[in-house]
């Protein structure tokens, strides 16, 4: 149970991390930087995927030992599927419902998007991208007892 607690406090660590880099890059690219909005937003958007990546491979899941392209092209992946459900969840609101205001669009696309796209980031890097045993010669095993994911059973 304490390695859950540790698993889920170093996830969060680095994405708070990640998510300061992105929107401090965004806002300085957009700014005096002067760049259009999509384009300081994909910047940003890589920039806070690598460090997301790298603080989960040297810290998070340093035990997993992930090797070659594989585990880093499947974390964008899985982080490019999070920021969908961000949008969607936002156009959902917005475009759907017909809730238009900014404090709708933030609580829609920043709020509940944001939760729901973390909880997506976290089984997907858990589960397929730093896997128990990848690269270690271990048996994988998921929370579930399943193939894929971390050792150990979700209970402790």
């Amino acid at each position: 149970m304490v390695a859950d607690r540790r698993e889920l406090a170093g996830f969060a660590s680095v994405g708070l991390l990640a998510y300061a880099v992105d929107l401090g890059l965004f806002t300085c690219l957009r700014g005096p930087a002067g760049l259009d909005p999509l384009s300081a937003k994909t910047l940003s958007f890589v920039a806070g995927c690598a460090v997301a990546y790298a603080g989960n491979a040297l810290g998070t899941y340093r035990h997993t030992r992930p090797r070659g392209l594989r585990p880093c092209a499947v974390f964008v992946a899985v982080n490019l599927a999070g920021a969908a459900v961000q949008l969607l969840c936002l156009t959902v609101s917005h475009y759907g419902l017909g809730l238009t205001s900014q404090r709708a669009d933030t609580v829609s696309g920043a709020g509940i998007g944001m939760v729901l796209g973390t909880i997506l980031r976290f089984w997907g890097t858990r589960t397929l991208v730093f896997r128990a045993g990848d690269g270690s010669g271990g048996r994988t095993r998921s929370w579930t007892g399943t193939s894929g994911g971390r050792v150990g059973s979700w209970t402790g």
